[in-house]
């Protein structure tokens, strides 16, 4: 169903006919821009990018050690021209604002998920309220090339084991696009269930997993309201002819472990490093499911500790979320979680399931891996900063203040010595 914006006010009104105005002004940048000339190989250096949701930026700070900030990076350098072309479709304009008031919590959301190119010159974003993915050159931090997605919104990515593919969910058109990572070029897609989310690449990059989450912006969050979310599973394709080679519903396999309470969502997953054994969490629950790939079931189940202080009413909790973030350490015996309403995170010993030190943030919204595999950096939204936690001791070990809003982090490269472009 398209959402229908609010009826603005006449004040509101008359501010949106001079935006039109200004923003007529401006011509549209080409669909694509032709990418880089190929250059001599340079040094590269190991990084992580912060994507800043509401800001349209991304933060690069060292990936592993102190986490210093380097540089920032605007994301959004074509936002007039995008911004012009929204407000002259109503139909855009309606998914637009529907954006804003719905997972962006009255923002809009500017950038979800980012990759760079392998050989470190561009950085490669997902934009979700602009529909699209574009790459950013880190060096002149002008656009090399834009991928409207179909529908209306872009969401997770996911990036080859080769660096040079990702793929990207396309949530209102339940629509996983693949492109190539360097000219923009779409090399294929297949369809998903309802709301396309988190992608992983498996099997040394042959398959392609996609969750999808099904509808999250609704407040029919009751348990017995659940049919309302849509058609929620995981789609496995084949990258070679993406061809949908199998599909996972996780109804039947939570019911049979007897875990008919818990959602079929799947949100944030990690596989172990043998790809046996997956881990995900799922809507509206504290804790984390495992699965066990060549059994196709369910096998266990983790509940974690609740926060007292949130509120045990669904429809306060974000875009049907109550924890949201995973990720894995390199030697797989040690699970990262991101407590996203409960505000904590902690470190799982993988063997037992159980919970280490809950270590305090503020609305934790993503998990990853430090560089040196040491430790879990999370972004701490509430906050705007991230914080590195140890592996081994479960304990905090830096924190970086960072742009507005922090979700996805991401390992990237980019030249050594290099500098951030001026902002523009």
């Amino acid at each position: 169903m398209t959402p229908v914006p609010p009826r603005p006010s006449r004040s509101r009104r008359r501010v949106g006919l001079a935006v039109l105005a200004a923003l007529a002004l401006v011509a549209p940048l080409p669909l694509v821009t032709a990418p880089a000339p190929a250059t001599a190989a340079v040094a590269l250096q190991e990084v992580m990018f912060v994507g800043n949701n509401w800001d349209g930026t991304a933060d690069v700070i060292r990936s592993r050690g102190d986490y210093a900030k380097l540089g920032r990076i605007n994301v959004i350098p074509d936002r007039a021209a995008r911004l012009r072309e929204i407000y002259l479709n109503p139909i855009k304009l309606a998914f637009f604002l529907g954006i804003r008031q719905g997972p962006g919590e009255g923002h809009d959301q500017l950038i979800d998920d980012m990759y760079t190119t392998p050989d470190g010159t561009a950085l490669v974003v997902s934009r979700p309220s602009f529909a699209d993915v574009v790459s950013i050159d880190l060096a002149t931090g002008a656009l090399r090339w834009r991928f409207p997605v179909s529908g209306y919104r872009a969401d997770h990515m996911a990036v080859s084991p080769d660096g040079t593919r990702v793929a990207v969910s396309a949530s209102t058109s339940n629509t996983v696009h693949v492109l190539d990572i360097r000219t923009g070029a779409q090399l294929g897609s297949f369809g998903a269930g309802d709301k396309p989310h988190e992608n992983i690449y498996t099997d040394g990059g042959t398959r392609l997993w996609n969750m999808s989450i099904g509808e999250v912006n609704t407040d029919l969050d009751a348990p017995w309201l659940d049919w309302t979310k849509g058609d929620r599973r995981i789609t496995v394709a084949d990258t070679s002819t993406y061809q949908v080679v199998k599909v996972i519903d996780m109804r039947d396999r939570l019911d049979a472990a007897g875990r008919r309470d818990l959602s079929d969502a799947v949100r944030p997953a990690v596989f172990t490093p043998d790809g046996s054994r997956l881990y995900f969490q799922v809507s509206f629950f504290n804790g984390v499911v495992e699965y066990d790939v060549a059994t196709d079931r369910v096998t266990r189940v983790a509940t974690l500790p609740k926060n007292p202080a949130t509120s045990e009413d669904r429809t306060t909790w974000v875009n049907d979320s109550r924890h949201h973030g995973l990720s894995m350490s390199p030697d797989g015996t040690r699970i990262c979680v991101a407590g996203t309403m409960d505000d904590y995170a902690t470190v799982m010993d993988r063997a037992t399931l159980r919970e280490g030190p809950l270590v305090s943030a503020s609305k934790p919204y993503w998990a990853t891996v430090s560089g040196d595999g040491r430790d879990c950096v999370i972004s701490e939204s509430g906050a705007d900063q991230v914080t590195a936690i140890s592996f081994a001791t479960g304990q905090k070990v830096a924190s970086v203040p960072v742009g507005d809003h922090p979700q996805r982090v991401r390992i990237g490269h980019i030249p050594e010595g290099w500098t951030p472009p001026a902002a523009g």
